[in-house]
């Protein structure tokens, strides 16, 4: 059995349509909208949007973790569109539609995929095919081995559309239960996992999710969400803990194979 996964594929529609190649199956860890591109300022919702320009001042200021300052910038730029009597909401569900319908084309059959922090779960049930399975809080078995699934993040300073608290974070992580991999799109709560090297911060990490492994001791456990961690992998007893990847850089996806 051979199994190929993915994370934060951020818009990257082209190198996801060949990820299953050699494949039994994709599994897909979530992030699939491009918002922002921290290393192509050009790319993305926002740029399109605002410019180049404005991206870039948002990306200093993230990085910087000048947080209130970003959303300043934001409610400014927001306001000024406002004002052109478009409406916000409607104007990023558009966007977002467009990448959707060019992402959930590409993925190959079968598919089984959770959601990102920056994803919008309520339009994916207009984008999946019958070949991709969508999973959140629950459980399927491919070649004999369980996988379960948990998708979103958790409440950040970055406010992105699908974070969730810790308690319904770990009431899904707790419904999953024991499985041989644990697919998730944020890492356990381990300080190198979290930590991107990039843009100088801790991403928020799962203490259920940390706790789930130490108790249950899945094969495997694997996620993304840190697009450059200090690092790659790491044991948690018998667990191997493995970002999978920034998938938007490396088009490249992690292979299971047994």
């Amino acid at each position: 059995m051979r199994v190929h996964v993915v994370s934060d594929v951020h818009g990257n529609s082209r190198d996801l349509a060949a990820a299953g190649a050699g494949a039994d199956a994709l599994v897909c860890l979530g992030d699939l909208v491009l918002f922002l591109d921290y290393a192509d300022h050009s790319r993305g919702i926002f740029p399109d949007l605002f410019g180049v320009a404005n991206a870039h001042a948002l990306v200093e200021l993230r990085t910087a973790r000048r947080f209130e300052e970003a959303r300043a910038l934001g409610r400014r730029l927001w306001g000024e569109l406002d004002r052109t009597g478009a409406n916000r909401e409607s104007v990023i569900e558009g966007a977002v539609r467009k990448q959707y319908a060019e992402l959930f084309a590409a993925f190959p059959t079968p598919t089984y995929a959770t959601y990102g922090n920056v994803d919008i779960p309520r339009l994916w049930p207009e984008y999946a095919a019958p070949g991709t399975t969508v999973l959140d809080g629950q459980r399927v078995e491919l070649g004999g081995r369980v996988f379960g699934f948990v998708g979103g993040g958790l409440t950040s300073p970055m406010r992105t559309p699908y974070e969730i608290s810790d308690e319904e974070y770990a009431a899904k992580i707790e419904a999953v239960g024991e499985v041989d991999v644990l697919c998730t799109h944020i890492p356990p709560d381990v300080p190198e996992l979290c930590y991107d090297t990039v843009a100088r911060r801790f991403e928020r990490g799962s203490a259920a999710l940390l706790d789930a492994i130490r108790r249950t001791r899945p094969r495997y456990s694997l996620f993304g969400h840190v697009h450059q961690p200090l690092a790659r992998r790491t044991r948690i007893g018998g667990t191997e803990c493995i970002n999978v990847g920034h998938f938007n850089a490396t088009g490249t996806p992690y292979v299971l194979e047994w």
